[in-house]
């Protein structure tokens, strides 16, 4: 612990030496980027078709101000079809009803079919998601995640949010197209929650089927519902916080592997485990989770960002049939900020933006913190970066949500991408809708804002939460979908200068095994690109699992690597992996499969 608390100490006077961003600070909001030339980054798509709204039931008069509406809602990108175009699903929120408005219920969620180029079709009722089994309408929803639970081959869906969760299988329409159906109580999910946010799929215990991680926020109800003060003098009644309430606890599903699932929180040891009700209290108030191995041992590994209290790094000790987990978050540094203090964690997201070939670990906070980044420096060790790369730059008046690591332009280094928008209705220092982020990857562990460049939808403010990045038209360059609170789905396109190579992969298990836990490494013009196969991320959100490599200036590919989670090393020769499309690497499989490609890239 010495050496942990010393590491600390290091992130703490880095972080004085950088100070805070001032008005005349270099990389400060609106400095552009020499290497980012020609229009904005991305292009608001105004003609989707995708037209869907979250909305809170914050529209009462008087209104209720419950910790409930502060939360907002996701999305996931699924081809549920398996025509190789990504679809969006859209997470609906709710509302009060009943004569004194406390009755919780939940609006519809959407699924939009791609039709290609950026057009969407809303295929929600034809594919049996208009409701629950039996006709049940949808309940106050959150959060969506996309896994295969069955092992069929076909992605199958599950939505969290006020008192239950529900899993979708995707299963044939006798059509020749796909639908879902809720399996729910089939499964053993239908019962035992009480309000669960965002939650990931991946299989823990190396038998090839993915177990599920549900993170349970706070233990508000309305008979649970004090009245709390304004935050300025003028505002007489807020949305409480939530230190006002007791965290839950949060649940672990392993796969039996025979479509059922066993609730094992307590003997996989997640927290609470210390028997003291003062710690234990604590312990909960989940919004964020990835999993990703971050020891490289080849077991997929637990982050949970918390709000208010200490974030969780659990560490993978499963054996086949067993689940087992050690929190290492204060042991590591990745449970508090470089003071040693909790932040209020939304949004997280895993990967290698250093170079390092190991996954770091990024956090969206709230205002009056710095998001952090935890610079993961081997040896189960982990280093508070934000002020170091730069990042502190952008101040500290955000209240951050989605958000994830993307190479914007295939230049080789994760840029980062923020959702930001406030929780309470009458802030006092900052405004209730808030600009998003960009983030420019520098190289040598260096950011600087480049947001203004970004484009039309990165220059207004907006109320943002769920975010989620993925290829919607197969051209190797990322897009984004942002949900917000009673405001419109956004859908950004990529128009990032086309100057640079990449590969874009989809691995495939053996079997149809569960990948999380892969660690992918591209050789390419001297370089070891690395990015990791990850279960979760962002906030209550659910991005493309596949894996793009920007590849800069690289005219080939050396070498692919993959270590499967669990299982064998296996190499592809650059000489058969064609560099500017996508590829299938099939486990145990020796010829990588040509899938997607764009056109050149603009010299």
């Amino acid at each position: 612990m010495n050496k942990v608390w010393a590491l600390l100490l290091v992130g703490l006077l880095l972080g004085l030496a950088c100070n805070r961003r001032t008005d005349d600070a270099p990389g400060q909001d609106g400095a552009p980027d020499p290497d980012l030339q020609g229009p904005d980054l991305f292009q608001v798509v105004k003609d989707s078709g995708v037209d869907f709204t979250y909305r809170n039931g914050e529209d009462l008069d008087p209104p209720h101000l419950s910790i409930l509406e502060s939360l907002g809602g996701g999305l996931a990108l699924i081809d549920y079809d398996g025509d190789g175009l990504l679809d969006i699903f859209l997470v609906g929120g709710g509302y009060f009803a009943g004569p004194d408005h406390k009755q919780i219920r939940g609006h519809p969620c959407k699924l939009y079919k791609n039709l290609g180029n950026f057009k969407f079709r809303d295929v929600t009722k034809e594919v049996g998601l208009d409701g629950l089994a039996g006709g049940q309408p949808w309940f106050y929803s959150h959060a969506a995640a996309v896994g295969d639970y069955d092992r069929d081959g076909w992605p199958d869906l599950l939505v969290t949010g006020w008192g239950r969760i529900a899993l979708f299988r995707n299963v044939p329409d006798g059509k020749g197209g796909r639908r879902f159906v809720d399996v729910s109580a089939d499964v053993g999910l239908d019962k035992g929650i009480t309000w669960a946010t965002s939650a990931a799929w991946a299989d823990l215990d190396g038998d090839g089927f993915p177990d599920l991680y549900v993170c349970q926020y706070v233990n508000w109800s309305f008979d649970n519902n004090p009245l709390c003060a304004g935050y300025t003098s003028s505002v007489p009644r807020d949305v409480c916080p939530p230190k006002t309430f007791t965290g839950l606890p949060h649940k672990l599903y392993r796969n039996n592997g025979n479509g059922t699932f066993s609730e094992v929180s307590r003997t996989a040891k997640l927290r609470p485990t210390s028997g003291d009700p003062e710690m234990d209290k604590e312990a909960g108030k989940g919004l964020g989770v990835v999993i990703v191995d971050v020891d490289g041992d080849g077991k997929p590994d637990i982050y949970v960002a918390n709000d208010t209290v200490d974030n969780f790094l659990y560490l993978n000790h499963s054996t086949p049939g067993k689940l087992l987990f050690e929190d290492t978050g204060l042991a590591t540094g990745v449970a508090r900020d470089d003071r040693g203090i909790p932040n209020g964690s939304m949004g997280t997201d895993a990967d290698d933006y250093d170079g390092s070939g190991r996954p770091s670990i990024w956090v969206t906070n709230y205002e009056n913190e710095m998001h952090a980044l935890y610079r993961n420096q081997g040896a189960g060790i982990f280093l508070f970066s934000t002020a170091s790369s730069g990042i502190a730059a952008i101040g500290q008046k955000f209240v951050g949500f989605g958000t994830a690591f993307i190479d914007i332009d295939n230049h080789g280094w994760d840029d980062i991408v923020v959702a930001n928008g406030h929780v309470i209705r009458h802030p006092a220092a900052t405004g209730l809708r808030q600009r998003p982020v960009l983030l420019r990857n520098l190289g040598a562990g260096r950011f600087v804002d480049i947001t203004r460049q970004g484009g039309e939808y990165f220059r207004s403010d907006h109320i943002g939460r769920g975010l989620a990045i993925g290829d919607l038209d197969n051209d190797g360059r990322l897009d984004v979908v942002v949900s917000h609170v009673n405001e419109p789905a956004v859908v950004l396109r990529n128009e990032a200068d086309r100057h640079n190579h990449w590969v874009g992969i989809e691995l495939k298990g053996r079997d149809h095994r569960d990948f999380v836990g892969a660690k992918v490494v591209v050789e390419a013009g001297g370089r070891k690109f690395t990015h990791f196969a990850k279960g979760g991320g962002s906030y209550c959100s659910s991005p493309d699992r596949r894996l793009v490599f920007g590849l800069g200036d690289a005219k080939s590919i050396e070498r692919i690597t993959v270590a499967w989670p669990l299982g064998q090393t296996q190499e592809w020769s650059g000489k058969a992996v064609e560099i500017d499309r996508y590829w299938r690497l099939t486990e145990g499989k020796n010829e990588a499969e040509a899938l997607y490609a764009s056109s050149k890239p603009e010299s």
